[in-house]
């Protein structure tokens, strides 16, 4: 299931990080540039003649040994895992990648060099939402010994579940690691591990004029009695190097992803094979609706970032006399909106609430709020396929009465929206006074039988 969680991000400004390239030994400049909304990340080679381009995508991706590799025409850029991660681990969606040679800089082996040049240039949202791909069934890819699933997660966002084997004589012993994937677990727990490969295996590559440049240390490498030259930032290091790895591959389906995935022994191939799966079941969606835009028409935002009557009347199927939203002043996709409601002596309840003290019944403040929420709702959700319904109202709070020449400033704040849920809280205000507050909790069913 396809849905919308959270505005898409650039980064604020140019960020550059220089190194040597691990497999083929080049010096190489890269730079990150921001990039407009839905552009993705694509890699530029400056180097070349025209400066062809290649899309970040899995159907760019070309068959390499040890690394991620991608190709559009002229343009090949190798070594992209450790680049993608630290991109989708911060959840940086839009960006251009300057490069001068074939293969992006090593660094320490890890994601860390990239993190910090990125943390430097600074993120912004963007007025456009981010794709999230919801799991709702398992898939599965099997190579040899090596099971790389996706399941559906009982929690939100992405759990990354990595168990290595390397078999009994091996000098890297078996680790686990496990974690819910955020920018923060990424840059503290993930975006610093390097990585790594047998004494004998990088002995066979420099035999075959491949890592030439490469030191001890550089990477992790393991000889009969462990790491050689270099010492372990964490005692489970290659398991969560491969758990970067994943964050990399997996970026390259080009929307963030909601499940619980779980990996034994797999490796880059088995990553892209799983996200070219994860592809098809969105195209499976698409052609069993028929080709509906999953994400609905774009809101009628302003140019001024509000929306007006005629707007909100397109988005809430609310009517006189219960549409009580008279104005969108804010909105933040996916996570606030502010909204305006004027409450008029004409309004149809003053005739019986009460006559000769008019006063805005509590009840409808707290259902002006839930339109509000419906906007928000709107924001990340397809309004033509769904419809949310309230399911509970919880900690309501009536503090003023609201009369006649009132204004009702509503603001909420969503704290979870799916395809199935969404959860709220709304405060209203007259001026600095507080008139109601509540938290609301919505369940989503198809429009086309509410």
């Amino acid at each position: 299931m396809l849905i919308a969680k959270r505005p898409q991000r650039t980064i604020a400004r140019a960020a550059e990080v220089r190194g040597v390239g691990f497999f083929h030994g080049a010096d190489v400049t890269l730079r990150f540039l921001p990039a407009e909304p839905d552009t993705g990340v694509r890699f530029v080679r400056v180097d070349l003649p025209d400066r062809p381009s290649v899309a970040a995508r899995v159907g760019q991706v070309i068959p390499t040994q040890r690394r991620t590799a991608i190709q559009d025409g002229p343009a090949v850029v190798e070594l992209i895992e450790h680049v993608m991660a630290a991109l989708s681990g911060l959840q940086i969606d839009n960006c251009t990648i300057e490069i001068d040679a074939a293969e992006c800089p090593g660094g320490d082996g890890s994601s860390r060099l990239f993190v910090e040049a990125l943390d430097a240039a600074g993120v912004v949202d963007q007025d456009r939402p981010r794709q999230t791909l919801t799991i709702e069934r398992s898939f599965t890819v099997r190579e040899g010994d090596a099971v790389l699933a996706a399941h559906p997660n009982a929690t939100e966002g992405l759990t990354l579940s990595y168990h290595l084997d390397y078999g009994q004589d091996s000098p890297i012993g078996n680790q686990s690691v496990l974690l819910s994937l955020s920018p923060e677990t990424f840059r503290n727990e993930i975006a610093s591990s390097r990585t790594f490969l047998l004494e004998h295996e990088a002995k066979a590559l420099r035999a075959a004029g491949i890592g030439l440049r490469a030191t001890e240390s550089d990477v992790l490498m393991f000889g009969p009695d462990g790491v050689v030259g270099n010492t372990l930032r964490y005692p489970d290091e290659c398991a969560r190097h491969k758990v970067l790895d994943m964050v990399g591959d997996l970026a390259l389906l080009g929307m963030d992803l909601q499940g619980f995935v779980v990996a034994h022994r797999s490796g880059h191939h088995a990553n892209a094979s799983l996200v070219r799966k994860l592809l098809q079941s969105v195209e499976k969606e698409k052609e069993k609706g028929k080709g509906i835009d999953p994400w609905g028409p774009p809101l009628p935002l302003r140019s001024d970032g509000t929306i007006d009557i005629q707007g909100i009347l397109e988005i809430l199927p609310h009517r006189y006399p219960m549409l009580l939203l008279d104005r969108v002043l804010e909105l933040q996709t996916g996570k606030r909106v502010v909204g305006l409601k004027n409450v008029s002596f004409n309004e149809p309840f003053f005739q019986g609430h009460w006559p000769g003290r008019p006063i805005m019944p509590g009840v409808l403040i707290i259902e002006a709020m839930a339109q509000a929420a419906g906007i928000v709702i709107a924001s990340v959700v397809n309004r033509s396929g769904r419809a949310a319904f309230i399911a509970s109202i919880d900690e309501v709070k009536l503090r003023r009465p609201v009369v006649p020449g009132d204004q009702l400033h509503i603001e909420v704040v969503a704290h979870k929206i799916k395809t199935t849920s969404a959860s709220v809280t709304g405060v209203a205000r007259v001026g600095d006074a507080l008139a109601a507050q509540a938290k609301i909790r919505f369940v989503m069913i198809d429009a086309h039988t509410a």
